[in-house]
């Protein structure tokens, strides 16, 4: 293997590991200022 090819997979998994966790933060602060400004669960 070239070691482009490998420098290329390494970022292409660090960026959809980076989105993820973005992804995961996002939905629990939006979870939580929602909970506190109407005092129930979001919608689905």
């Amino acid at each position: 293997m070239s070691n482009d090819v490998v420098k290329r997979l390494t970022w292409a998994g660090l960026l959809a590991g980076l989105g993820a966790l973005a992804s995961i933060a996002t939905t629990k602060a939006a979870t939580l200022i929602w909970r506190r400004m109407f005092g129930e669960d979001p919608p689905e």
